[in-house]
């Protein structure tokens, strides 16, 4: 499998493959945001979803996969801090906003970063038709959020802070997502980088979670929280794991948009599952979102 992946490096199938993983990306990732957001607090959903990955990975990083290339190391401890600042904006974030406001503009924030850091790293640059799909599909992003944020019902005493901490990880999000892209192609075998990624980044928010457990006075029951983590560990490893796959297949910037096409999937999930209000107007932004992505797949 690893043979193949690399013999498809820059290929069209690589770019194919690498489309139809961005997409992946995007429904499991929304499904992982609100897996966090759900009726868990959203530091003991992301501890028990760290948990539940980190010990998955451990024997494939220990038995399966190549070991690491020396160099690898500094590589992961970047990738650990990066990732630890981001779920920590997230948690907090979550905490103080509503799923479908925080949720847009940490999307939103992201994809733009993203570019212009392929563009610094990598020396992938955009055409003008996809900086036009870029912007159409920001603009869906954004309008989703406008939208959401003027018919909010609860948490408005928490909006400012909310809004700035969903700036501040989306920021994160397209730090991590180059800096993602650098780390997995930095070695020969790319289940090495995933499989010790997911491992190592798994160790600290368990400990947090643990922390802040002891320290709750309602405390929630510890098996349907466990339930949670498996799935949401699952759902991280094919998420995450698509996206950076993407990312070695074929450029950094158009995985980074295509996977913020989760917008319209998680104003879905918040529909269906969180009981959050979808209508015409947002149907009509998330359509817009579409639109932008595939302006920005076929104008390259």
């Amino acid at each position: 499998m690893s043979d193949w992946l690399v013999s498809i490096e820059g290929t069209e199938t690589g770019q194919q493959l690498a489309l139809w993983l961005a997409l992946l990306a995007a429904v499991l990732h929304a499904a992982f945001g609100a897996l966090q957001k759900g009726k868990h607090d959203p530091w003991m959903s992301r501890g028990a979803i760290d948990l539940s990955y980190g010990l998955m990975a451990a024997p494939f990083a220990f038995f399966v996969v190549p070991w690491p290339e020396p160099h690898m190391w500094p590589i992961f401890l970047g990738a650990f801090i990066i990732h630890l600042g981001y779920k920590l904006l997230q948690a907090q974030a979550y905490t103080k906003g509503a799923f479908t406001v925080v949720y847009p503009v940490v999307r939103g924030t992201g994809p733009l970063f993203a570019v212009i850091g392929a563009y610094l790293i990598f020396g992938e640059t955009f055409s003008a038709t996809q900086w036009l799909g870029l912007a159409v599909l920001l603009a869906g992003i954004f309008g989703l959020a406008v939208y959401n944020l003027i018919f909010l019902e609860t948490a408005r005493d928490t909006l400012p802070a909310a809004l700035a901490l969903a700036i501040a990880t989306g920021l994160f999000v397209a730090l991590y997502t180059t800096y993602d892209a650098y780390g997995i192609r930095a070695t020969a075998d790319p289940f090495t980088f995933l499989a010790w990624f997911f491992m190592i980044d798994g160790i600290a928010m368990p400990i947090i979670a643990a922390l802040r457990y002891r320290n709750m006075t309602y405390k929630p029951a510890l098996g349907p929280l466990a339930v949670r983590g498996v799935i949401g560990g699952l759902v991280a490893f094919f998420s995450f794991g698509s996206i950076m796959v993407a990312t070695r297949l074929d450029q950094v910037g158009e995985a980074a948009v295509l996977r913020e096409t989760s917008t319209v999937f998680a104003a879905i999930i918040g529909w269906v599952f969180l009981k959050e209000t979808v209508g015409p107007r947002r149907i009509a932004l998330m359509a817009l979102i579409a639109l932008g992505a595939v302006i920005v797949e076929f104008g390259g």
